[in-house]
């Protein structure tokens, strides 16, 4: 199985849809994707996601399926931190060095002071990590400890369409790469494609491989 995680084109914030500039990039990037081929398509109830699926899904004749738990404003609520502007915004989106700066771990990452006035940060990595684990569950993954079982095995193509935030602490759980390392290291652009591969190996065990990430090529 492949599965192709799709931040939004560029969007409005105000109006939660897209601008002129991020409705050209969803056609570009629906040309891309109809080239790959997709068999399945999913994503975050917030406009300027369903905007971004939406010229995809026609061209491929294929509806959207919505899920809550791709939503950003949850996770902004819980990764956000007040600024020295005094405004909220990304914690991880400060500069790079004040992430990995310190000797932080995988299990004591959100002690780091940049995480101070976010309201949730380990809760929200948490909540975010079981969504995962039971979205693949459904589509025949299974989470075991870093790697899966492979319960139903598939050649589908699936495509998921969210947001940044929400992509990079999904792909931080999927690649085993703790949060702070890939905020820090890694960083994903409008309509940018990112996909990972669960090979159907004989022992039907596999783990998560990206083959393609935050790719632009399109636009």
């Amino acid at each position: 199985m492949r599965l192709y995680i799709i931040r939004h084109g560029e969007p409005d914030y105000a109006t939660d849809s897209l601008t002129e500039n991020g409705k050209k990039q969803a056609a570009a990037l629906a040309d891309r994707l109809c080239a790959h081929g997709l068999d399945e398509i999913f994503s975050s109830p917030l406009g300027r996601a369903i905007e971004t699926a939406e010229p995809t899904c026609e061209r491929l004749k294929l509806s959207y399926k919505i899920e809550e738990w791709l939503s950003e404003n949850k996770v902004f609520d819980e990764l956000s931190a007040v600024d020295e502007n005094g405004e909220r915004d990304w914690s991880f989106g400060c500069q790079n060095t004040k992430l990995i700066k310190d000797d932080y771990t995988k299990d004591n990452w959100y002690t780091n002071p940049i995480f101070k006035t976010c309201a949730s940060p380990l809760e929200c990595y948490k909540r975010m990590a079981k969504s995962s684990d039971n979205f693949l569950e459904r589509l025949g993954y299974k989470r075991s400890g870093n790697i899966y079982e492979i319960q139903t095995r598939s050649e589908k193509k699936i495509a998921a369409f969210c947001h940044h935030g929400v992509g990079t602490i999904w792909l931080s759980h999927l690649l085993n790469i703790p949060p702070h390392i890939f905020w820090s290291s890694f960083d994903i652009h409008h309509t940018a494609v990112t996909i990972v591969e669960f090979k159907n190996n004989p022992d039907d065990l596999t783990a998560a491989k990206c083959i393609c990430f935050a790719d632009i090529s399109h636009i």
